[in-house]
């Protein structure tokens, strides 16, 4: 009870990250973790975690809490029609093999070096979207060996960042022409072939730094997935019912400002 008390502040911080999360799943089909891994992030360094181990063990924590959130937004994008199956039939292999390479450089890589790259990818992506060409890039998705790359890519990066993949997905798939209300619908989907892998990869192979805070079993902290996960659960049908109401346009814009707004925070975490 006392730890309770002593921790409400970063409890009812973890809470609130969830309910967030939950609508941003939804909503972008992101998986929640542009908002996780920072608050975990600072959290963590808050309690006395080295700002090394405080990023690799958000990173796990992150993707661990987007399997539950994933399998909560793929039913709510689904029951509208927005999640392309076939697509993540051809996509899953490649997805998976990026994720199992991405997992490993997570525990060997130096964590700036992962920030830097994540907040250039995003911040490049977001200005594109909002103030590049309107329409598409390219007229259609490239033959098997483009898409191969594609998701493999996609499934790669996501993974060493602790992002479900919405964040990458959303706009390769809008660059290729494809109907954003389906990006998003099928970017959840995306999100549960990369965050279950690497979670459990991270939870049992990661060796638990010794600077961990409280309840974390390998690089994965349980107390913050247990008050993260039930909220945003709760939170992902609504953000995903609130897309629906929206029109193409208006949702890429949304998704670009929040991107846009966590690469800029990446790279501050490098630089500030």
């Amino acid at each position: 009870m006392q730890f309770l008390l002593d921790n409400m502040t970063v409890i009812l911080s973890l809470i609130g990250t969830g309910v967030f999360a939950g609508l941003l799943a939804g909503l972008l089909g992101v998986g929640g973790g542009i908002v996780i891994v920072p608050v975990l992030f600072f959290l963590f360094q808050a309690l006395g975690v080295s700002a090394e181990s405080a990023m690799v063990i958000a990173t796990a924590t992150s993707l661990a809490t987007i399997v539950p959130t994933s399998i909560s937004s793929i039913r709510a994008h689904n029951s509208k029609g927005n999640v392309d199956f076939a697509l993540l039939k051809a996509w899953a292999v490649f997805i998976l093999v990026g994720v199992l390479a991405g997992s490993y450089l997570v525990t060997v890589l130096d964590a700036n070096f992962l920030t830097l790259m994540f907040g250039v990818i995003a911040t490049l992506s977001a200005i594109n979207m909002l103030v590049g060409k309107k329409d598409a890039l390219f007229n259609g998705l490239p033959g098997r060996v483009g898409q191969s790359i594609m998701a493999a890519c996609i499934g790669f990066f996501s993974s060493m960042v602790g992002i479900g993949g919405g964040t990458l997905t959303v706009p390769t798939l809008t660059f290729c022409n494809y109907p954003a209300h389906r990006a998003v619908g099928t970017a959840a989907a995306v999100g549960l072939i990369i965050s279950l892998p690497a979670a459990i990869t991270l939870l049992f192979v990661g060796t638990t730094p010794v600077d961990a805070p409280f309840a974390t079993y390998g690089y994965v902290n349980l107390l913050g997935f247990a008050c993260i996960v039930p909220l945003t659960v709760i939170f992902a049908p609504i953000g995903a019912g609130i897309a629906n109401k929206l029109d193409a346009g208006l949702l890429k814009k949304i998704f670009a400002v929040v991107l846009i707004i966590t690469g800029l925070r990446m790279l501050a975490q490098v630089f500030i």
